[in-house]
């Protein structure tokens, strides 16, 4: 029998996804037409009789696009397609189903069982190299998709190993600047002050302390610095060592008095001094909120000056708590800011407590703000709690109410308490 010549075909380009094709046929002559029209086109051919020769082909060398015939003895042309399309590839192969029948059902179940394409006996050449040409451009499209998947997955990698390297330095620079706040609790003698210091993330624009002046004299410090993450941490390290407890000689709050010893400045100018720094010295945008007090530890005087930062807490030995403050500007914002100072007098019994808005801007599930009236509320709950264990309660009672959501602020306090006139039996 004589082979009927098909018409000439340009042979496509060898840059393209389609290489190796199987062709699949349990007639011999009818490989050989296909065969034929295909090394014209330029591709790499191999022939299997039945489909289990041809799986052990796909097996041993998985092909590109695979040309089977429907009707095969032993396996026919959708079961072997089923089972093509259950082997593990690192690409996906294009399989085109040689067939007579035109029913939609049996073009359905060949859809079901995996062909990505159908020819008509007898091939045609020139809708065979079509028919390979749609194929081209479907592998095309899912070469290039996988090749962008390696790449953003390389690429995630890459972010992954950042992120993990970032996320380490960050909980190395938490501790660091939980160690800025070394000292949560101190004994006074006749006062006690305890410090709280939590980051809503690694680490914040929070600060809280205290600096030695005198054996009678100490000064105790909140500060909240605008922004959040690690420029206002990076702020906040700064700030401390304006306000340093080590180094008297560099804190802004103190002067050196000419017999050698240290003398507070009022708090006010001491708020003016760094509003002058971070406006004149420091190339930021960042401010922050300041509340400064100088305690005397046996008269109970507490000079304060405020500078944006929330209201403090002042509970009375009866339980009875009062906001006190005068408000003012935040620091760095306005060149020659002026602020004023007030004092209070504390007696035996007394806390003062200086935090931060994290404390009284908790919102609960309902986004309603704890504002000071909550604050209040919580003090009185606490009367009989005291350092550490106050603020520890604090922090309880603040997730209680936020309905166990993170924090979305951080979370700062100063406590001094002035202990109680013991009792002369």
């Amino acid at each position: 029998m004589r082979v009927k010549a098909q018409p000439e075909c340009n042979p496509i380009p060898k840059t393209g996804v389609i290489r190796r094709v199987l062709v699949v046929d349990d007639s011999r002559l009818q490989r050989r037409i296909l065969t034929a029209s295909l090394k014209r086109l330029g591709y790499e051919i191999s022939e299997a009789s039945s489909g289990a020769e041809a799986l052990e082909k796909c097996r041993a060398t998985p092909p590109d696009l695979v040309i089977s015939d429907w009707m095969m003895p032993g396996m026919t042309g959708p079961e072997f397609c089923s089972e093509f399309r259950k082997m593990q590839r690192d690409s996906y192969g294009y399989f085109i189903l040689l067939t007579s029948k035109s029913e939609k059902g049996d073009i359905a179940h060949g859809l079901d069982a995996g062909a990505d394409d159908f020819l008509t006996k007898p091939v045609n050449a020139a809708e065979l190299r079509a028919r390979i040409a749609a194929g081209e451009r479907i592998l095309m499209m899912e070469r290039e998709l996988t090749d962008k998947n390696r790449l953003i997955n390389s690429t995630l990698e890459e972010l992954q190993r950042l992120y993990d390297s970032l996320d380490n330095d960050l909980i190395e620079a938490k501790k660091l600047q939980q160690s800025l706040v070394s000292d949560r609790h101190r004994d006074f003698g006749n006062a006690d002050v305890s410090m709280l210091l939590q980051s809503s993330g690694h680490v914040g624009g929070d600060l809280v302390g205290m600096f030695p002046i005198s054996d009678a004299q100490i000064g105790l410090y909140g500060l909240d610095v605008s922004g959040h993450g690690i420029s206002s941490a990076l702020m906040t390290a700064r700030l401390a060592g304006y306000l340093s407890a080590a180094a008297p000689d560099q804190n802004v709050a103190l002067q050196r008095m000419e017999d050698g010893s240290f003398a507070p400045r009022h708090p006010s100018e001491t708020i003016a001094i760094l509003n002058s720094l971070i406006l004149n010295e420091m190339e930021t945008e960042l401010y922050f909120t300041l509340l400064l007090a100088i305690v005397d530890l046996e008269s109970g005087k507490v000079v304060m000056a405020q500078a944006g930062h929330p209201y403090p807490a002042l509970q009375r030995a009866n339980g009875t708590v009062e906001m006190v403050g005068r408000g003012g500007l935040p620091v760095g914002l306005i060149e020659g800011a002026e602020y004023e100072q007030f004092e209070i007098k504390m007696a035996p019994g007394d806390r003062l407590m200086i935090h931060s808005d994290g404390v009284v801007e908790c919102a609960d599930m309902h986004d309603n703000l704890l504002d000071d009236v909550g604050l209040a509320r919580i003090l009185a709950e606490l009367r009989q709690t005291r350092g550490l264990a106050c603020l520890e309660s604090l922090v309880w009672k603040l997730t209680d109410f936020a309905g166990d959501r993170d924090f979305a602020d951080d979370v700062s306090a100063v406590l001094l308490e002035f202990k109680p006139s013991p009792i002369l039996g």
